[in-house]
């Protein structure tokens, strides 16, 4: 099993949701963000004034998959959440060990 992590664009959310969902991702956390990689933000006017936005807002999206559903996955997202301009997002995979559903003690992939 493997857990993805994807921050994207909040505008990108619905899109990739229904990619997950056509391909058979069942379990999906969405979490709102703020942040910023090498973009470093952007500058606004407001008023008259300038101000100075470091944090954007994004959209954090986690799922543990089987083995056999990574790459698909990734896919899904990357086709749906690029836009090829600066500040698309990120996608992290690492190794879980294992997954319990608390309902019934059911253990492992049965568990997702």
């Amino acid at each position: 099993m493997q857990k993805i992590e994807a921050v994207i664009q909040p505008s990108k959310l619905d899109a990739v949701k229904d990619a997950l969902v056509e391909i058979g991702v069942e379990g999906i956390t969405i979490l709102e963000a703020r942040g910023h990689g090498r973009q470093k933000g952007h500058t606004e006017f407001y008023r008259g004034r300038e101000y100075s936005v470091d944090l954007l807002p994004k959209v954090k999206l986690e799922m543990v998959v089987p083995d056999e559903m990574v790459e698909k996955t990734i896919q899904a997202i990357i086709t749906t959440a690029r836009t090829g301009k600066i500040g698309d997002g990120k996608i992290f995979v690492s190794k879980i060990d294992e997954a319990i559903r608390i309902r019934n003690d059911e253990r492992g992939e049965i568990a997702l």
